[in-house]
Parts: C-alpha cells; structure tokens; sequence
C-alpha cells in the first residue's frame, strides 16, 4: 500500500542508527539498538512486535522523553525536516515536541490530570503553542472535541477525566494530540485499553483524521492484524532492532523474516477451520542486557544455521523497499564467515 505521490514527497522524518541504552545493575540494556527509517508527510509507518521489542522506547528517543539516568540515547541521528532533535536545546524542543510532533500514549487515564477539567488541559496545551486568546484556545478545543466525534463537545469540554469512558478518554487525547496541527502523529498501542468494538473505532478515526489534516502517523503496536489496512509501512521489531521493513502489502504477500512469519500465523483469520489451533511462536524474547553479537531470534527460529548462532546478519535487500535482516537471504560467502 502506497501513499498517494509518496514518491515525490521528501522524508518529514529520519532515523539514522538510533541506539539508547539503560545502564542497570544487572548490565546494560540495549532497548534500541541502531535501527534507521524514514517517515514521509502524510504516510503512516506501523512499528510492530513483541513486548519489550523496543517499539516505545524508539518513539520516546524521537520526542526526548527518555528518563536519564538510567536511558541515555548514545548514537544516531533524529532529523525532522532536517534538523537533528539530538542536538537542540531544551528551549528549540519544546517548539516541536507537541506542536510539530504529538503523541498518543497507551493509557489516557494516566495521561490525563484527573484533577483538572479538560477544558482546562486542552486549552493550556494550545496557548503553549499557538498565539491565540484563551477565549480562542476554548473554541477551537471545542472544535477538535467535534472533530473527534464527541457528542455535545460545549458542555463535555467542562467535565473532568474521570467522568469520560475508555473510548472517550482516548477520543480526547487524539484531540489533544491534534490540537496545534501537528505534522507527526505518534500513537502507542492507542487501543490497549479499549474493547474490540471501540478499537476498530479509535483506528478508524486516527486513520481518517491523518488524511484530512495530512498528518504522518508512527502507529506502534503488536498485532500485525491492525496495521494491516492502516499503514503504508511497516517495520518489524526485534530485541532493539528492526529485522524486517517493507511496505504493507509486499510485507503480506513476502514475509521473509522467520519472525514475521511467525507473527502472521498468529493473527486469527476468518477463513481458517474453527477448530485450528492458533500458532504461537515458540520460547519467550532474550534478555536484552549484555545481549552478544549474534540473531537473537535464533533460539525461537525453526530455520537457524549455525552462523546464526554467533553472528548478527547483514540488512539486505530483497525488493525496493522491502530489507531483512536475516542469513538465510545472504549469499554462501557470507555464510561461511566465522
């Protein structure tokens, strides 16, 4: 699935070798651990794995909200709209972290102040970006609340977290997120909370808002089924690092990583017998401190070669667009190599 004319859109965002590390006790964690993309205006990446993957670590070093001590991002580069996040002062970040970049956290009652109205939140967000009156910030809450889909916003608007549901909480938080017209929108794992039927319905209203307000989309998650019809890309996460990326239909048609095979033999499907057993991959994701030099999916893979077993593979190119990083695609010199 392409984005529409993604070929001549330039990149809003790259990740160039981005690696942060936690120093604890017990070793060094090594929760992103140099992994590169590229996000284009308008286009929704998807992020997708296991927990502990890495997936909101990535998206916490793109907006600087990693906790130091322990974190600390070590190598790499953030460039948005060519300009490195890492190198700014805390004064120039603010500008862009939640006027140009917003972020959907995965619980909005955590993330909301459940002492303060949300009249009040809304508005204290848009006067710390937009030059507006407080009279102005008010409406235009209002008109996002609309937006969003919550009925009788004027009055709802007045009213505290706690008396909103899941759904509506998180409805108020996408309105928020999209309150000063962000260019990039990060949602982790939006729907964690929320039942089925609610959802279909937050995906579908993120995805819909994106193509009105042409906003890109970071969408982490780890059902490989959700971002099957919402994303334009995927890239698939490991231990910290990306194993395979790829657009969303050619991911579909080719998975190439045993991983991503995995991952989607485990997504329930409709044409399948009612009594099949659901796949699951086998074993549990390695320990990521002092993690060594080798695929560390190895352990959980029904296709490792001995190489695989001390020597992390190449990323290689299968198609355009489509890269993995796995030693069953290298070639038999390289395989060889100790």
């Amino acid at each position: 699935m392409e984005t529409k004319n993604s070929k001549l859109k330039k990149p809003l965002l790259e990740v160039i070798d981005l690696k942060t590390y936690f120093k604890t006790d017990a070793g060094v964690v090594k929760a992103v651990d140099g992994i590169s993309f590229t996000l284009s205006e308008g286009e929704t990446l998807g992020i997708v794995g296991e927990s502990g993957s890495g997936k909101s670590v990535t998206n916490l070093s793109i907006m600087r909200l990693i906790q130091s001590p322990p974190g600390k991002i070590v190598g790499g580069k953030i460039l948005f709209e060519g300009v490195d996040i890492l190198g700014l002062q805390e004064k120039d970040l603010r500008a862009i972290r939640g006027n140009e970049i917003s972020m959907i956290f995965q619980d909005p009652m955590t993330s909301l102040n459940p002492f303060l109205k949300i009249s009040t939140q809304m508005v204290e967000t848009i006067l710390l970006h937009q030059p507006m009156s407080k009279k102005e910030a008010l409406q235009k809450s209002i008109d996002m609340l609309k937006l969003v889909g919550i009925p009788v916003p004027e009055e709802k608007i007045h009213n505290y977290p706690h008396q909103f549901s899941g759904g509506m909480r998180q409805r108020v938080m996408i309105a928020m997120a999209l309150s000063c017209e962000a260019k990039i929108l990060i949602a982790d794992e939006p729907t964690t909370a929320l039942d089925v039927t609610i959802q279909a319905q937050i995906l579908e209203l993120i995805q819909e808002l994106a193509k009105k307000l042409d906003t890109a989309v970071i969408l982490i998650t780890h059902d490989l089924g959700v971002v099957a019809g919402l994303c334009d890309t995927v890239c698939v996460m490991y231990a910290g690092k990306i194993v395979e990326k790829a657009k969303t239909n050619e991911l579909y048609a080719h998975p190439s990583h045993p991983y991503t095979e995995g991952l989607i033999k485990s997504v329930p499907r409709l044409d399948k017998a009612k009594n099949g057993k659901l796949f699951s991959i086998e074993g549990q994701p390695p320990n990521v401190i002092d993690l060594p030099e080798c695929c560390p999916f190895h352990p959980r893979c029904h296709k490792k070669m001995d190489i695989c077993t001390h020597t992390y593979p190449p990323i290689i190119t299968l198609r355009e667009g489509h890269e993995v990083a796995c030693w069953l695609y290298s070639d038999d010199k390289e395989k060889t190599k100790s």
